[in-house]
């Protein structure tokens, strides 16, 4: 090697350094991207998770309104990490956490959890009186379902499929075939309040809905239920039996 080489050499290799090896016109390097599984702000994950069908405050979403107070009232948080979680198979609720499949870690299912109770829960949703429970504690009967429909339901959502009514027909089969039978007895009970349809206590004022007749009257909806539905339910033995499975 000559003497101009190696001169040329020495001055690119002093230059490289000076610069620690950053190329001209190469940008500066930017801020570091936090980790995804760090983020615990509970508002940032249910705005990013649930509010695009729920609704950024819990209502006037395509689906329930889990900010509702009543829904708070009646579902556990148990019941809400199960169904964030694992999600209802066969409708339009998709798994969330990591180890189903989703992208949030046990600790983010747990911020959104309890994050939506803390912003929406109210202890005088339903104070003076006893809730029914949220999931069916025993069979519901089909022909029975259908009286409670008729003295509860039919003045809104019509008589049967294909009748006219106000608010739309529950017993439309493209309807039942993405909503599990719990998620039926969820709105029976809770009602869409953003929507103006009443919670158990008020579809006929001075009557609110027992328990076995909101058991028997999804039996009735679900007897509606396409048969090659894609929804799944899971329910006790019993409420299988007539076809009140959750």
């Amino acid at each position: 090697m000559n003497i101009r080489r190696a001169a040329v050499l020495a001055l690119a290799l002093a230059m490289s350094a000076a610069v620690g090896c950053q190329l001209p016109g190469k940008p500066p390097p930017g801020p570091e991207v936090p980790n995804p599984d760090t983020v615990l702000n509970p508002k940032v994950l249910y705005s990013q998770n649930c509010a695009g069908c729920h609704g950024e405050d819990g209502r006037h979403g395509a689906a329930i309104g889990i900010g509702d107070p009543v829904y708070l009232a009646i579902a556990t948080d148990d019941t809400m990490r199960s169904v964030v979680s694992k999600g209802r198979p066969g409708t339009a609720m998709s798994a969330f956490a990591q180890k189903e499949g989703g992208m949030l870690t046990d600790a983010q299912v747990n911020a959104i959890v309890h994050g939506i109770r803390e912003r929406w829960s109210s202890p005088n949703a339903v104070a003076g009186v006893t809730p029914p429970p949220y999931t069916a504690t025993a069979a519901g009967d089909v022909q029975r379902g259908e009286a409670v429909y008729n003295k509860f339901c039919a003045s809104c959502h019509g008589e049967g499929n294909g009748r006219v009514s106000k608010a739309g027909s529950v017993l439309n089969p493209a309807y039942l075939s993405l909503v599990t039978n719990q998620g039926l007895r969820t709105i029976v009970i809770t009602g869409r309040p953003d929507l103006n349809a009443p919670d158990w206590r008020n579809n006929v004022p001075g009557q609110p809905m027992t328990d076995q007749e909101i058991t028997d009257v999804v039996a009735f909806l679900a007897s509606h239920r396409p048969a090659t539905a894609a929804v799944q339910n899971t329910a006790p033995a019993a409420a299988n039996a007539s076809g009140g499975s959750q």
